[in-house]
């Protein structure tokens, strides 16, 4: 990491992460100033991108044009946001997991599995405390309800909701661009 990714880290956790959300008025610029910080810390970041108030993410984040991360999110390595894509608050995009097959010794001593990338594509809603389990993509025009718990696949122009996330309908592709 270079000194001035170091600068830029430290100034967006301990200053530009804790700036009001965006919406919130007076407005002093929140939503660009997170941006300009958070910009040089993601491996790909879109245009018009609003990373919110309190968003933890990895350097390996990418993320497209017009999407953003809720208030309180935590994103950990190896997710792809596409484009359009909206998040509520306090949503948590989990690729990892612990290794539990032993039973001769604790949980605890047996380290992760592998990451397993999560994939969210264009034009999706997700709600607030959302979370997302290792391996899972979202297809395009998915709406996933508050409080999901999705831990597995979800096709295109689905809404799901619940704990698992079970297919509640399918949305008509007819109304969309």
């Amino acid at each position: 990491m270079n000194l001035k990714m170091k600068v830029n880290y430290l100034l967006y956790h301990y200053f530009a992460k804790k700036l009001p959300p965006s919406n919130i008025q007076p407005n002093i610029g929140q939503k660009k100033i997170r941006y300009f910080f958070a910009k040089s810390l993601i491996s790909h970041m879109g245009k018009n991108v609003n990373i919110e108030q309190g968003s933890v993410f990895t350097r390996d984040l990418i993320i497209g044009d017009n999407s953003g991360l809720g208030i309180n999110s935590k994103v950990t390595r190896g997710v792809e946001i596409g484009d359009n894509v909206l998040m509520g608050p306090n949503c948590f995009l989990c690729t990892e997991s612990h290794e539990f097959e032993r039973t001769d010794i604790p949980i605890i001593q047996q380290g992760f599995k592998d990451v397993k990338s999560i994939k969210i594509k264009n034009d999706v809603w997700i709600g607030q405390n959302v979370i997302i389990l290792p391996g899972v993509t979202i297809e395009k025009g998915c709406i996933i309800g508050a409080g999901s718990v999705v831990t597995k696949n979800i096709p295109e122009f689905s809404i799901v909701g619940g704990n698992p996330a079970k297919i509640i309908k399918k949305r008509d592709k007819s109304d969309n661009f």
